[in-house]
Parts: C-alpha cells; sequence; structure tokens
C-alpha cells in the first residue's frame, strides 16, 4: 500500500471518529411506568407514553388484529382493511402509530427498535386486557413485519397467529457492502440530513388515488432522516436473521410486482419460516398490498385466514402462535403448508 493511501485512509477514520458523536442515534427506551392500555384514539404504550390509535369495532368481536404500520406511514394505512373486517367479519382492529410516526411523538426522529418491540407488545397486552378470551392476531406490513418477526424472534409475542405482508427483509448484510459503508458514514456525519426517494423511482401501488392521497397527507413522512433510514436497515436486516428462527400460525403475503422488497428475497424469508405457514402470492399485488387496486382479494383472504384460524386456536393446536421455533427453520418443510389467493387457485406457489 502506497505512503499516499495510507495517510488518506488515518485521516478519513480521524474524521469519521470526530463526527460519530454528532449522530442521533435513539437513547435507551424509558422505563416501564404503567400497564398499557387504550384510551379514545390514544394508545398509552409501557412507559406512558401516548401514541396515535385508530380503532375499527366490530359489533360482537370473533377476534382482534393489532396492525403495525410500514416506514413512513400511520395507522391509516390500514383503512380499508380494518373497515372492512370489522364489516364483515366481525374482527375488531387496533392500528398505532409507531413512535416517530403519524400522530405519535418525535415526528420524523427514529425511536429505537428496542421500544419499537417493547410499544407492540405492549399493545398485544392492551388488546388482551381490552378483550379477554378472544382470539388475537397480529399484522405488520413492510417494516412493521420486520418489527413484528424482530420480536417473535426474542420471545413469544403471545399471539393465537401473525400476518406478515410484504415484509422489510431486505437490510443488514443482505445490503451490497458498499452501500451499508456509505450508509453508516452518512448517517454518522449528517444524521439529520433528509432524503426523499424520488430518484429510486420506484412505485409502491397501482392504486395512483392512494399515492396522490399520501403525499397530501401531513402525517405521512416524506423527507425521511439519514439516522432513520439507517435504523430501518438494520430492522430489516434483523427481520431477515429472525425468519429463520421464529415460527408458529403464519400468513405471509406478498405481491410479485413488489418494487421496494426484491421479490426474491421475500420468497426466500417465506422458505424460511417454521410452522404452520401460509403463503400467498398475487401476481398484481405491488408493496402496498391492503391498497392496491385489487387490494378486496387481499382482504377476504385475511378475513377467511383468522377465521379458520381461529377454529385452531380453539381447538388448542399444538402449533404454537408466535415465537421462536425450537430449532432453525431454513430449509425445512415439516408443518409447513402452502397455499395460493383466492384468484389463482389452479397453480400452487413455490416459496
Amino acid at each position: 500500500m502506497r505512503i499516499k493511501t495510507i495517510v488518506r485512509l488515518i485521516a478519513s477514520c480521524c474524521a469519521l471518529a470526530a463526527f460519530a458523536a454528532c449522530a442521533s442515534f435513539p437513547d435507551a427506551p424509558s422505563p416501564a411506568a404503567a400497564p398499557a392500555h387504550f384510551e379514545g384514539e390514544a394508545f398509552i404504550s409501557y412507559d406512558g407514553s401516548a401514541l396515535g390509535l385508530t380503532v375499527w369495532r366490530a359489533a360482537e368481536p370473533k377476534a382482534v388484529l393489532v396492525a403495525v404500520h410500514g416506514m413512513n406511514d400511520y395507522a391509516h394505512a390500514f383503512a380499508g382493511l380494518g373497515a372492512w373486517l370489522s364489516e364483515n367479519e366481525g374482527v375488531t382492529v387496533y392500528a398505532y402509530d409507531q413512535r416517530g410516526f403519524g400522530r405519535s411523538p418525535g415526528f420524523g426522529r427514529w425511536h429505537g427498535e428496542e421500544a419499537m418491540i417493547l410499544d407492540l407488545r405492549a399493545a398485544v397486552a392492551a388488546a388482551r386486557a381490552a378483550h379477554p378470551g378472544v382470539p388475537l392476531f397480529v399484522l405488520g406490513h413492510s417494516m412493521g413485519a420486520a418489527t413484528v418477526m424482530t420480536a417473535m424472534r426474542d420471545s413469544d409475542l403471545g399471539a393465537d397467529g401473525v400476518i406478515l405482508a410484504a415484509p422489510g427483509v431486505w437490510g443488514g448484510s443482505r445490503l451490497p457492502i458498499a452501500y451499508r459503508i456509505a450508509l453508516n458514514i452518512s448517517a454518522n456525519i449528517l444524521p439529520g440530513k433528509t432524503l426523499t426517494g424520488e430518484r429510486a423511482g420506484k412505485q409502491a401501488t397501482d392504486n395512483i388515488a392512494i399515492l396522490r392521497e399520501m403525499f397530501a397527507d401531513p402525517l405521512v413522512i416524506k423527507d425521511t432522516r439519514l439516522d432513520a433510514i439507517l435504523g430501518v436497515v438494520r430492522l430489516m436486516g434483523d427481520g431477515w436473521d429472525a425468519s429463520d428462527e421464529i415460527g408458529g400460525r403464519i400468513l405471509f403475503l406478498y405481491g410479485e410486482r413488489d418494487e421496494i422488497i426484491p421479490v426474491k428475497a421475500l420468497k426466500k424469508t417465506a422458505a424460511r419460516l417454521c410452522g404452520d405457514v401460509d403463503v400467498r402470492a398475487y401476481p398484481e399485488g405491488w408493496h402496498l398490498l391492503f391498497r392496491d387496486l385489487q387490494a378486496k382479494t387481499v382482504w377476504r383472504d385475511v378475513g377467511a385466514w383468522i377465521r379458520e384460524t381461529e377454529s385452531q386456536a380453539d381447538a388448542a393446536s399444538p402449533v404454537s402462535g408466535s415465537g421462536p421455533a425450537a430449532s432453525s427453520c431454513a430449509g425445512a418443510d415439516g408443518g409447513r403448508s402452502v397455499a395460493v389467493s383466492a384468484t389463482q387457485r389452479k397453480d400452487r406457489v413455490g416459496v
């Protein structure tokens, strides 16, 4: 190595070390304050923080669903699904805004994976307390699904079943090393710098009206801080790592036209899961499965799966609901069931 190259490398390392203190990485989560509960349009989480909450109530709930949104979105992401499930399937849906998103505190800032998992567990506990004895399910979309998967790896989530929709599993070691290095350096030097993602040229859904609605909605984040991008990339990497360590009753949904998370990564993730795993691929589905033009097909599939899984929970099926698997799941096919969406029953989808 030439002397000039060595000098440049040392100078770069020194500069990085000097700027590292500028990074706005999240503090440790606050200690628990009181039992979590739902209070009007607020979810009072484990530390007493009031997070945004939207509820679609069934007259006589047959099941309860806790829904966790994706990056830069908020509970409104489940408006169509929530209304349809409550009216047609008797499912009460609780969707909360994760910290830093929507109506919750610290809008636009990354509050950390640990706090997000604690909020998820608190929401499940609050739903259990509000509906004792009623089957409970957890749904995560994109980043929300990565949060759910990472929580499941740590310990049982306490749900009777889990729905993973277009899970965010494209991060961590799955990304090119040059991208990871550049992102880490950039987030350390300029954590508050924001990016819009417009240059990526990716489309999230074929529903143009929804894209316009999201663009006009002030609660949907458009300019994302670099430290938040780093945080979600790390969370997605943890979601991928967890995929061969978790199991239970799982409904796995993805669109074959997803431009946000590579379809190949979604298929590999589905194949790594353990337990009673129902995989549904939608040829006309994009990343925003619950808001695409064919969203009602997905809503119906979710409702039917919850209805079928309710009976399994009532019958005390030996399949655990949502937690760590007894052993690594990668390459395993025992106990896994693979299905297809209602629109393509003739062709089984391999994962």
